[in-house]
């Protein structure tokens, strides 16, 4: 989720509209939970979207298996409204079991926000989210 793949190309900003991001992953070396996309109606997500060569698609896949998540294709919205299937990795498991999130991975998540300059009200929630974190 934070991190992109050495060969990766950005193609646009994107948001997931009625979605949200909670804290269930524990564990894996971060000290804190991990993040995953969940519903929430009336909450985006935001982020950059990125063509990773196939190459090096099955290592993202591991990566975020190593971090429970998996991958779904979901239908994100880039800044000029246009809809796009994008794949995006989310946690295998109960969703609803919320960790004081990782620092260090949200503060990986505001880096990339701030430099994607994506709204000011997703960085100010993530902001909340690392001062809540562990």
């Amino acid at each position: 989720m934070a991190e992109v793949a050495p060969g990766a190309e950005f193609q646009f900003i994107a948001h997931l509209p009625d979605r949200g991001i909670s804290f269930p992953i524990r564990g894996n070396g971060w000290n804190g939970g991990l993040p995953t996309v969940i519903d929430a109606e009336g909450h985006t997500v935001w982020g950059a979207v990125f063509e990773v060569p196939d190459a090096e698609t099955d290592g993202l896949h591991e990566a975020e298996r190593a971090e429970q998540r998996v991958a779904r294709v979901v239908e994100a919205m880039d800044r000029m409204g246009r809809r796009h299937e994008v794949v995006t990795h989310v946690y295998d498991g109960d969703a609803a079991a919320e960790h004081p999130p990782s620092s260090r991975y949200v503060g990986i998540m505001l880096a990339g926000s701030r430099h994607w300059e994506l709204p000011a009200g997703w960085i100010a929630g993530l902001e909340e989210h690392l001062s809540a974190s562990s």
